[in-house]
């Protein structure tokens, strides 16, 4: 057991170096961003053209031919080497109706953190699977959902002739048909994590369902519904009366160390629930199925939505919170992350919460946005990553709602990047099982690339 801890203190150390973390001076008792990075709106990669049915906005036409948006980035996961992250965007323009020519993918990137010790602040396409820099977002850079087995229950957009099966649209592309493709007209992904066995669990909104697939993004069930919850856009619906606001499903979600247990998070309150109360629903990986434990979570007087969900231990998670109000828009901005505990409970059923860190009011002595300030501030409407580093750094990342405008300026937003030092530490994720499953995924990807 020596050995062992020996080696795994061994790896974080190389982790934390190769991010660059080890490098930095000590900070003061304060939130404080320790490294900065940003990815231009205009951020493409390969793919059939996208945007027909959506609107352009800030100065960026659609649609964007023969290529897709590496935007609104919605969940973040460690990529194959340290440094790399893999990001999931989202279902692509923000509606059913607009984004059936979105593709649902993951893309994997290396920022070059700006910190005191220099950094570009650019962001670079990597492998998926050897984190090897790339020239750009191509098809090595990312994996793609698809159904190719008919294992949903529904028809996707990939079963049908024309966009939304109408004729007067345009012709459905033929990589999405061939491959049976998913896109966001099928599911609103909003997290994701990968389990014990290497597999990809999402989480999304218009069932809400969860989806489960190989580490290639090859669904391999049935979508998994949620008893007694359903969205406007839940296709078994048939007519009924939903029980969950749209675009209210499953916002945030977590995992146990172990791999072995989601915690899924929805984003709006079920009917019957008190007003701004949130379900937490314990999902067991090994049988497939909730396991009947459940929480409330209470967003703040100032908060109107969650932006994403992760574990620091069996029973301890952060949450992002925020609320609509941006720099341009008018009100003003709530953006915080929130630590709670489910072994502690408030007598009216609440698990415990307690501030990590107030987005809008971080130290950035240093000024490494360049903004000309020495205090940073984060007013996108949406911020939906949040990765723990170590227990005193973690990883943000908005959601810029690709070509939306108005959270710094009146362009299309940006994504940014941020590393925060914590004033007040978290419980470390014991997540080295998570690591070692997931160098096997990466393995097992690329042999499945490799024979196909």
């Amino acid at each position: 057991m020596k050995t062992t801890r020996l080696t795994l203190r061994t790896l974080a150390a190389a982790a934390a170096l190769s991010c660059g973390l080890t490098a930095l001076p000590a900070m003061a008792d304060t939130n404080s961003l320790i490294g900065w990075a940003m990815m231009p709106a205009n951020t493409f990669a390969d793919g059939p053209t996208t945007g027909q049915f959506a609107s352009g906005a800030g100065g960026n036409p659609l649609p964007l031919i023969n290529k897709q948006s590496v935007q609104g980035f919605s969940a973040v996961l460690n990529g194959p080497v340290a440094g790399t992250y893999l990001y999931m965007p989202d279902n692509g323009f923000g509606t059913q109706g607009n984004s059936a020519d979105a593709l649902l993918r993951m893309y994997a990137l290396r920022p070059d953190f700006k910190t005191v010790n220099g950094g570009s602040g650019s962001i670079s396409a990597v492998d998926y699977n050897s984190g090897a820099q790339l020239a750009g977002f191509t098809k090595p850079s990312q994996i793609t959902l698809a159904d190719p087995d008919r294992k949903l229950g529904f028809k996707i957009q990939a079963d049908y002739s024309n966009y939304y099966n109408k004729a007067t649209n345009p012709a459905v592309d033929a990589s999405i048909r061939a491959g049976r493709l998913l896109t966001g007209a099928d599911f609103d992904i909003e997290a994701v994590r990968k389990d014990k066995n290497g597999n990809l669990w999402f989480g999304e909104e218009f069932g809400p369902f969860l989806v489960k697939t190989d580490a290639s993004g090859k669904v391999l069930r049935s979508e998994v519904g949620m008893d007694g919850v359903k969205s406007p856009q839940n296709p078994y619906l048939n007519g009924g009366t939903p029980t969950l606001g749209g675009s209210r499903g499953f916002e945030g979600m977590a995992i146990n160390p172990n791999g072995d247990k989601l915690y899924t998070l929805l984003e709006g309150s079920v009917t019957g629930d008190a007003p701004n109360s949130l379900r937490i629903n314990a999902f067991s990986v090994d049988q497939e199925a909730y396991t009947g434990e459940r929480w409330k979570y209470k967003l703040d007087a100032a908060g109107t939505n969650i932006g994403d969900m992760t574990a620091l231990n069996d029973h301890e998670f952060i949450i992002i919170e925020r609320n609509n109000a941006t720099a341009t828009g008018g009100g003003t901005p709530f953006k915080k992350i929130f630590r709670i505990d489910l072994n502690k409970v408030d007598a009216d059923g609440y698990v415990s919460k307690s501030e990590v860190v107030d987005l809008m009011n971080i130290a950035d002595p240093h000024d490494l946005n360049g903004d000309g300030k020495t205090s940073f501030t984060f007013p996108y409407v949406t911020i939906e990553s949040v990765l723990v580093l170590d227990a005193n750094t973690l990883l943000v990342a908005n959601d810029n709602n690709y070509p939306g405008t108005g959270g710094r300026d009146a362009g299309s937003d940006k994504t940014e990047f941020l590393m925060i030092h914590l004033a007040n530490p978290v419980p470390e994720p014991s997540t080295y099982a998570l690591l070692l499953a997931g160098l096997g995924v990466v393995a097992a990807t690329a042999r499945r690339r490799r024979q196909g």
